[in-house]
């Protein structure tokens, strides 16, 4: 079963238009993205900033419509389509100061179309909710600079639950805050998955917090995923060039992985002209012919289906196949 899906997303965005006003140049911030969250899961995406992780979460929220692709909200057993809602990085920002905290916690529920409920009853809400996400009721006609930096992050998740949504867009949810109160806040985010049925997509460039939160994960660069499967096999194991680059930056002592990936240049390509094939091929220390030629995501083998990647020469590499496309 799924509940969100995504097939072949694409987002141009204009960066140059002729004298009619017509786009002739684009930014290219999703290349082909597909991906499928099932109920109760964690799915992650990694990859460095620029790499389109937070332009697939806004798609995925509905916030900018793809330049071309499908995203399904499927519907629920009671025949509703799929509710997502969203917390943002930092919560600083994303909450209104103008509003206390309980107004803050039910803006989903007043802005939503439909009967309103009154103001008792969005009261109580908000009380609830706080409950669980940990804050206590009686502060909540504060506003929200009077709010530690994890009060705050805990209102933007009581926020994102209050129109009881199915998944929940996870935008790099614990950078802006304390290491301290990073671990506090990913345990509630684990709690409250648990109790409530919650699937969530976690956007972050920390592999650590992928690593303990995440089911599957999929790995970004340049706006299209190039390896993608249960995170323990994907972070312990990883297949494609880029991830073993990626994770190589993350220190550790007890790496799994043999052969370690020479370190490529560090000056990144734009994304304005898309590479021919391969769009790793000019920075990764395996190219070599083939690369020219796109490369489809596809499973790692009978012994990993759901470990797919997009390199013909980590295919030969590692699953004993040709190198052929």
């Amino acid at each position: 079963m799924t509940v969100l899906e995504a097939l072949d997303l694409h987002v141009r965005f204009p960066v140059a238009r002729d004298w009619r006003g017509r786009a002739v140049r684009h930014a290219h911030a999703l290349n082909g993205v597909d991906l499928r969250i099932q109920p109760g899961e964690v799915f992650g995406v990694v990859g460095e900033s620029g790499c389109g992780k937070s332009t697939l979460a806004s798609v995925l929220m509905g916030l900018l419509p793809p330049t071309e692709g499908t995203l399904r909200r499927l519907p629920r057993a009671d025949g509703r389509e799929t509710d997502v809602q969203i917390v943002f990085q930092d919560p600083q920002s994303s909450l209104d100061p103008r509003l206390p905290a309980w107004k803050v916690i039910v803006e989903p529920l007043v802005a939503r179309r439909g009967p309103r409920p009154g103001t008792a009853a969005l009261r109580a809400r908000a009380a609830e909710l706080a409950v669980q996400v940990g804050l206590r009721p009686e502060h909540l006609d504060r506003y929200v600079h009077e709010f530690s930096g994890g009060q705050r992050q805990r209102i933007a998740i009581a926020r994102a639950l209050a129109p009881d949504p199915d998944v929940i867009v996870l935008d790099e949810p614990t950078s802006a805050l304390d290491v301290s109160v990073q671990a506090q806040i990913l345990n509630l985010l684990q709690d409250l998955r648990r109790a409530r049925g919650l699937a969530y997509v976690l956007i972050s460039h920390n592999v650590s917090v992928v690593r303990h939160l995440c089911d599957r994960v999929a790995v970004m660069y340049l706006g299209q995923i190039v390896e993608q499967g249960p995170a323990a096999e994907v972070l312990e194991s990883p297949r494609h060039p880029y991830t073993r680059e990626l994770l190589d930056a993350v220190p550790r002592l007890d790496r799994s992985w043999g052969e370690e990936a020479p370190a490529p240049p560090v000056e990144l390509p734009g994304n304005r002209s898309l590479p021919r094939g391969c769009f790793y091929r000019d920075r990764c220390p395996w190219a070599t012919a083939g690369c020219e030629q796109p490369q489809a995501l596809l499973p790692g083998g009978p012994a990993a289906p759901d470990h797919l990647f997009r390199c013909h020469v980590a295919r030969a590499r590692f699953e004993g196949v040709g190198t052929g496309q």
